[in-house]
């Protein structure tokens, strides 16, 4: 019991210098930029020795979705959704068909695998002035078709005015609940075959509950708090969006391919003498085996997708709208305006985003360990 106690202590000794400075150079500063989103720290006095600082509470975060000078932050949170969802579903979805490719054992596959790997080494520095001379509207991809006699595009991949799937900023939560209704329907759907009153439970209910308050009741506090402003998916962040794929599907492409080699060929050849085709035992088999691979892919990516900032700086510049994300915003605000607490409540509010992918991983993570 004493040897124990001792071991106790000393690990407690061993981890305390690591342990104060995380708290002091992590959660102390995440602890002064909350404070510093709360106070008026900003205009022509905000530089000097001695800045006056007064608190203000939540009024930053209330001019940022409300205020009619922040219409373009919104923009830029709306934009930051999609290139989410975009960098998502093209990395994993990409990456995933690169390494069954691979998992093939094709020729040369050990130089492939390199050259599929090879951009993730770029920095987004390196690869956005890479694809902003690609992207160049008199240049570049554009002009690729007068090589086989046709006419050369003329979409302007970095600049384009146009936008899709817009709405309108006061019907946001209840688009909102509508997809988180309509995920969970699916997925109490596709659950129903195994155990019918766990997915009611869990999904179906609650999925057409969440519905049915949005459709009654989802557009009653946005109307009375927002104004009317269209948002959508600008088409100048498709070469963006691009840029992030290319480089990224060769990293969810190493994960699953390192997935697949440690599938037991015992396995596979199990499956096969059982009549499974090759499309039948990936999808049936090996993908199902690798949910923790995708969950770790999926929470690394929306991280990625957060901090995009040298990426859009390097293609577009800071000062272009329409490929606008909240990163970038930050950083006009804070050090070109010297508006230091908008900046800090726009760092916080990507703090929160963040945390709603991490949190719930590490949280399952947590209570696998204990059930293990």
């Amino acid at each position: 019991m004493r040897e124990a106690s001792r071991d106790r202590l000393k690990a407690f000794l061993t981890l305390l210098p690591s342990m104060v400075l995380i708290g002091i150079f992590v959660y102390g500063f995440i602890g002064n930029t909350i404070w510093t989103s709360m106070t008026d720290w900003g205009g022509s006095g905000s530089l000097s020795l001695t800045p006056e600082k007064n608190f203000v509470g939540l009024d930053n975060y209330v001019e940022l979705f409300t205020g009619f000078l922040y219409s373009g932050f919104r923009q830029d949170l709306v934009n930051a959704v999609y290139y989410s969802v975009m960098l998502l579903v093209g990395a994993v979805g990409l990456g995933m068909f690169i390494a069954i490719l691979l998992d093939q054992k094709p020729k040369g596959e050990d130089v492939l695998r390199t050259i599929f790997l090879y951009p993730m080494s770029l920095s987004f520095i390196v690869s956005g002035t890479i694809w902003r001379w690609l992207l160049a509207p008199q240049g570049g991809v554009n002009v690729l078709p007068k090589y086989v006699g046709m006419e050369p595009l003329t979409f302007e991949w970095l600049s384009s005015q146009a936008a899709i799937l817009e709405f309108n900023w006061q019907n946001l939560f209840q688009v909102a609940l509508y997809v988180i209704s309509f995920i969970m329907i699916l997925v109490g759907l596709y659950l129903l075959k195994g155990d019918s009153k766990k997915a009611i439970r869990r999904w179906l209910g609650p999925g057409i509950i969440i519905g049915a308050g949005a459709w009654l009741f989802g557009g009653m506090l946005p109307e009375a708090l927002f104004m009317e402003e269209t948002h959508g998916f600008n088409m100048a962040t498709l070469g963006i969006i691009m840029a992030t794929v290319w480089q990224y599907s060769g990293y969810t492409m190493a994960l699953y391919l390192a997935g697949f080699n440690g599938i037991s060929q015992d396995l596979r050849d199990a499956a096969m003498l059982d009549g499974a085709s090759e499309v039948n035992y990936y999808r049936y088999v090996a993908i199902p085996m690798l949910k923790p691979i995708t969950i770790s892919a999926v929470i690394i990516l929306s991280h990625i997708s957060l901090k995009m900032f040298d990426l859009i700086f390097a293609m577009t510049g800071p000062d272009n709208a329409e490929t606008g994300h909240p990163a970038l915003n930050m950083f006009l605000t804070t050090f070109r305006a010297n508006d230091f607490a908008k900046g800090a409540a726009i760092a916080i509010v990507l703090f929160l985003i963040a945390a709603m992918f991490i949190v719930p991983y590490l949280v399952a993570q947590y209570r696998q360990r204990r059930r293990g």
